[in-house]
């Protein structure tokens, strides 16, 4: 090779961020690579690295021997000694290859490896800088559609939005701004792969997070999340300050926080529900506005039985059981709500082996609905402040005996 490569390896390996190891040692095996492409692997060869010249030298290794039988090979004794006047038979003499004999082929492949590593070195920077931002937001532009999934421009990298990952009644042009969610980072042959995502239950976290300075100093924490992407959502939130209200941050002056979190979901509907360890009382606020009147609780089995008066079964239900699933998934606990007059009834017949269910919401089991309440009415949107100890409902322990 004629190349003095000493100047392009630095230049590489300060612009780009290439191992300069890692390149040399690329440099090495793509030349040695060519000169047994060239020789038809006959040859005994290296490449070595001459940082004094800046060129990949190549060094062809024959053993000494009184007679030659393969010319490749094999060098006689006096013609080992022109070269090393101490050679003995036996030895391994390692002779440097004129590189004019294959310069071309050489430079051309030291070409094609420092482009090769530069794209890999590109690569793994994008991998290393987004794998450990997975659950952050990311601002981006909408480039294209393939097959129903965005891609969107970060900057520094491309980002996938699959169609799954999009909320059904929103829309994107070329050129669209798009904030979104990181849910997973993964290393492919084709280099890293951002996923983003718009129904992550996460975005909202991370919203509320960019939205609430108290959220990011750790005075109020988000304990949990449930989520049906572009209709509505309900978070549950603590305060570890006793003078700090968690459900009046989160909201902030005049709905200013919470409305920049529903303008940035579309308009999607967001209840603030004060959590509490009190899984019966978490539970009646996860189900306002609607009131409760009595709360019997199956630790053993993680299920609730919910009481409401007859005039607010629609409202607790939700519209197509949405309230009350949102608030199942978010206690994670199994909701089985009833009427006052479905309890009362449920009473009367228990003697009898008749049963009478309610409309029951397993947060494991998605979509396990029983009971007989047809086109329950929506729930409203705000949700209700906390209990205060005069308006608390029953709560019965079934693990502490018969009701």
């Amino acid at each position: 090779m004629t190349v003095n490569l000493n100047h392009i390896i630095d230049q590489v390996v300060k612009d780009k961020g290439v191992n300069r190891e890692v390149l040399i040692e690329a440099l090495e095996s793509a030349v040695l690579s060519a000169a047994n492409r060239k020789y038809r692997n006959t040859r005994d060869l290296e490449a070595h690295y001459n940082p004094e010249i800046g060129e990949v030298e190549v060094f062809e290794f024959v053993t000494v021997v009184d007679e030659v039988e393969d010319s490749y090979k094999q060098i006689q004794l006096e013609e080992a000694r022109e070269a090393d006047p101490d050679a003995q038979v036996g030895d391994e003499l390692g002779m440097k290859i004129d590189a004019s004999n294959f310069s071309r082929i050489a430079a051309q492949t030291a070409k094609q490896v420092i482009i090769q590593k530069v794209r890999e070195a590109e690569r793994e920077g994008v991998y290393k800088e987004f794998k450990d931002r997975v659950g952050e937001l990311v601002n981006g532009i909408v480039r294209r559609y393939e097959r129903g999934d965005l891609i969107i421009d970060l900057g520094k990298a491309e980002a996938i939005l699959p169609h799954r990952q999009q909320v059904f009644r929103e829309s994107y042009r070329q050129g669209d701004r798009v904030r979104a969610f990181i849910s997973e980072v993964n290393l492919s042959t084709k280099g890293p792969q951002i996923v983003l995502s718009r129904t992550h239950e996460g975005l909202v976290a991370a919203l509320f997070a960019s939205e609430v300075p108290e959220i990011a100093e750790g005075i109020v924490e988000l304990k949990g999340v449930s989520r049906e992407p572009g209709s509505r959502s309900k978070i549950a939130v603590y305060s570890n300050d006793r003078d700090v209200d968690p459900v009046g941050a989160c909201v902030g002056m005049r709905g200013s926080r919470v409305q920049n979190v529903v303008t940035e979901l579309r308009g999607e509907k967001i209840d603030i529900i004060p959590w509490s360890s009190d899984i019966a009382q978490f539970a009646c606020s996860a189900l306002a506005p609607a009131e409760v009147t009595r709360v019997y609780v199956d630790k053993g089995e993680r299920s609730l039985e919910i009481i409401v008066p007859d005039d607010q079964l629609s409202l607790a239900i939700g519209k197509k059981g949405q309230n009350v699933r949102l608030a199942a998934k978010l206690v994670n606990w199994r909701i089985d709500i009833k009427s006052e007059s479905q309890a009362r009834a449920a009473e009367e017949e228990k003697a009898e082996g008749a049963e009478v269910t309610g409309y029951v919401v397993d947060p494991l089991h998605e979509g396990e609905e029983e009971g007989a309440v047809q086109n329950p009415s929506s729930a409203a949107e705000a949700p209700a402040p906390p209990l205060s100890v005069d308006d608390s409902p029953e709560v019965v322990d079934d693990n502490d005996g018969d009701r």
